[in-house]
């Protein structure tokens, strides 16, 4: 600690991001990260913005992107907000709209950034206990409160509510933001978007980094009502008015636009997921149901630590978590066939 730390800085409790250790070469399963390349029509499009005009600043308004995000979700360009990371816009969300005098309602295990959010902008919250299975308790958020947020599928178990349990909450909290953090939604869950037109309360955050393979270009994004949207560019404008560098912009752009790329490429991670997952039950592991890229896996016969380690030493990366009531779980990330058969065939040695 510093004598010159501010007190805010000696209260943080920082989020601790999955370990990427360059001591060897690893399959990386702990982070879920993407195993397929970005789209090649992205790589082109950020190599043709790497020119001259880089000593130029970018567009702070990205309007090419905001309008290629419009279109792909049917909104206006009013209704989208981007950002460097889906990280830097949900931190803008929790200033613009979380932070309150009534408590923000999250689930007691999910995204462990939330809590340092929280910590950072001095926000009350109330974490909510997840069901003894792992779901949200849809009827514990109709209660008082400053703001929700949950992941949608959750993290790290994976599970996904559908829409008709989403719009209870909306419905409940018609005074309050409702931030639901679609990191992982094209995978298998329900995206909210469509219900933007009809809840003004509601936010969506995504990113390029998962299911678009660009967690190397930082950029996230919201929608959501026009209000909603206005008091995130007001915060990004007193913070940083060029969030996205015009590679970027060109990158993300021209990702969002490749569909078929973005179909193909999701589809085979799916696949993997749903072979993983029979494969490991076979080998005597609880599974969650999952709609995202990784498993939440219980070897329900030795301990999950000393798994984590085993596999570690022998060159294959889970995620553990020291926490309540997940420390007997791995979080699997979905490779490539090839990865994932290294990772049964270790598991099967190890067990």
């Amino acid at each position: 600690m510093s004598k010159f730390w501010s007190k805010r800085t000696h209260e943080l409790d920082p989020y601790t991001p999955g370990e990427q250790p360059q001591d060897r070469q690893y399959i990386k399963l702990n982070t879920n990260e993407n195993p397929y390349p970005p789209s090649p029509k992205a790589i082109d499009a950020m190599r043709a913005a790497a020119d001259e005009n880089m000593r130029l600043y970018p567009d702070p308004a990205a309007a090419s992107l905001k309008q290629a995000i419009a279109d792909y979700y049917s909104l206006n360009t009013n209704q989208v907000f981007v950002g460097n990371s889906s990280d830097e816009v949900l931190a803008h969300t929790f200033v613009a709209l979380l932070k309150h005098d009534k408590p923000l309602l999250y689930p007691d295990i999910s995204y462990s950034f939330y809590p340092s959010y929280c910590s950072l902008f001095g926000i009350n919250a109330k974490p909510i206990p997840l069901k003894d299975d792992f779901t949200i308790a849809v009827d514990d958020y109709k209660q008082g409160n400053g703001g929700i947020i949950f992941p949608n599928p959750n993290a790290p178990s994976g599970i996904a509510l559908s829409l008709d349990e989403i719009e209870q909450i909306l419905r409940a909290n018609p005074d309050s933001a409702v931030v639901i953090d679609e990191a992982y939604v094209d995978f298998g869950a329900d995206t909210a978007t469509p219900l933007i037109k009809d809840y003004p309360n509601l936010l969506i955050t995504q990113t390029f980094s998962k299911s678009r393979s660009l967690a190397g270009l930082r950029v996230g994004f919201a929608m959501g009502n026009q209000e909603l949207i206005e008091g995130l560019e007001r915060v990004k404008n007193s913070f940083n008015s060029y969030p996205l560098d015009r590679a970027a912009i060109a990158g993300a752009t021209a990702s969002i636009k490749d569909k078929d790329y973005f179909i193909q490429t999701r589809d085979k991670i799916i696949d993997t997921r749903e072979k993983t997952s029979r494969a490991l039950g076979q080998m005597g592991f609880d599974i969650l149901p999952s709609a995202a890229n990784f498993v939440f896996a219980k070897p329900l016969h030795h301990d999950a630590e000393t798994l984590y380690k085993q596999l570690k030493q022998n060159g294959v990366l889970v995620r553990y978590f020291n926490a309540p009531r997940i420390t007997d779980y791995l979080r699997i990330t979905i490779g490539t066939d090839e990865e994932m058969a290294i990772l049964l065939e270790k598991l099967s040695e190890l067990l």
